[in-house]
């Protein structure tokens, strides 16, 4: 596993606890780890004192209520993305989802060409290389300056020899809105034998999203991304659909994810989607205006800001990831902590390498660019002085970065 040097996590260690507490503290860092409603929290805690969070496939009192902890959840979220509750497997995150949607594909189908787009999460990029050492052929389709797909690529791509789609229905890092529909109808069309898999995580309580009207085979869901427990996650798999497991022991409720399900978290997913399903209107609207106020109020302040990803209606309602010039992503996320406001730098999932997001260089960001982006994501918990505390301070943190960087503007611009 590639980590921070030690020394260098224990660098920035010793420098937060020398800064003490921040009077403030403003989370926008749900990419990686994220905020949870107080009413899934309380029912994960009830879930473990009151029911000891017994093995739902035990015919015990407690294997029967854990199981119907189970069985709601999956209902609740079945019935928010309009699908039947055994068309759910849980796993524990969007990461082991969209995992087991690639490389639960039949290995001995004669169809061996897989399509994505050039900006997938790395949860669906590298299980679709896997595939490449068992003959497959991994297509990554480009994508425009704002992260939409190219259609005409993925309509010369497409053929009788194509097993499977995936295209992430809204980007992670960029906010991207793909048009889903338009996409699995022109892959459909081409022939409707082919599957299409889509990985939204990001979509879940952004945009709406019915799996039926959208047509697709396979979706991809994670708790954390809807203010719900870490540890739980989901993939939707059409009845009808086959695939393999890629894990194998001891079978519980599921086929496909053997071993016991996390029960409680999985209880407060199911809680975190029902709020989001009664509140989805005001959700989305209370996103959207934190998300304007963020980027109209950096874009304002900072010089030689850039906005990464398009703008208004074709952004994901939560998502802000600017690029700061003349800084380097991963100083601010450090000086901003100090603050108390955390974000993440470029990719979620390559921080720590200190590499460019792919993401970021597929919309022809310059590696510069990329390596002093910000990614921050609102949700419904963060209120407008939550955003007002962070367009405050981030200028002053921006103007001590650059003072003492060695890259500075060019005279006259």
């Amino acid at each position: 596993m590639v980590t921070l040097a030690s020394d260098v996590r224990v660098g920035i260690r010793e420098l937060l606890e020398t800064h003490g507490k921040p009077v403030k503290e403003v989370y926008l860092d749900s990419e990686n780890s994220g905020m949870i409603f107080p009413e899934a929290l309380k029912l994960m805690i009830d879930a473990y004192k009151e029911y000891f969070a017994g093995h739902p496939s035990i015919t015990h009192r407690r294997g029967w209520e854990s199981y119907e902890m189970l069985y709601r959840a999956s209902s609740i979220i079945a019935k928010f993305i309009n699908c039947k509750p055994d068309e759910l497997v849980f796993t524990h995150n969007g990461t082991e989802a969209n995992n087991l949607a690639i490389l639960g594909l039949n290995k001995e189908n004669e169809r061996r060409k897989i399509i994505i787009s050039a900006i997938e999460h790395l949860s669906v990029v590298f299980p679709a290389e896997q595939l490449q050492k068992h003959g497959y052929k991994v297509i990554k389709v480009p994508v425009d300056r704002e992260g939409f797909m190219n259609l005409d690529f993925l309509m010369n791509n497409v053929d009788k020899n194509t097993l499977l789609v995936s295209v992430g229905a809204v980007n992670h890092e960029i906010g991207t809105i793909q048009d889903l529909r338009a996409i699995v109808e022109l892959v459909k069309d081409k022939d409707e034998n082919i599957m299409v898999h889509t990985d939204a995580c990001d979509a879940l309580g952004r945009v709406s999203l019915d799996v039926k009207k959208l047509n697709v085979d396979l979706a991809s869901f994670s708790s954390h991304k809807v203010c719900g427990p870490k540890g739980a996650g989901a993939l939707y798999i059409r009845e009808g659909v086959k695939l393999e497991p890629i894990i194998y022991g001891q079978l519980s409720t599921q086929k496909l994810w053997p071993g016991l399900e996390n029960v409680p978290a999985i209880a407060g997913f199911g809680k975190a989607v029902e709020l989001f399903a009664l509140n989805f209107d005001s959700y989305v609207n209370h996103m959207t205006k934190l998300r304007d106020s963020l980027i109209q109020g950096i874009l304002s302040r900072v010089e030689y800001a850039l906005l990464n990803g398009p703008s208004g209606n074709k952004r994901s309602p939560d998502n802000v990831n600017i690029s700061v010039l003349y800084c380097e992503g991963e100083a601010l996320t450090v000086e901003l902590s100090l603050k108390g406001i955390y974000v993440s730098s470029g990719s979620a999932c390559t921080s720590r390498i200190l590499q460019p997001s792919h993401v970021l260089l597929a919309i022809k960001r310059e590696f510069h660019e990329a390596h002093g982006s910000i990614l921050m994501k609102v949700t419904p918990l963060h209120s407008y002085e939550d955003v007002q505390y962070v367009v405050e301070n981030i200028p002053q943190v921006v103007q001590r970065l650059r003072s003492i960087s060695p890259l500075k503007p060019k005279e006259g611009g």
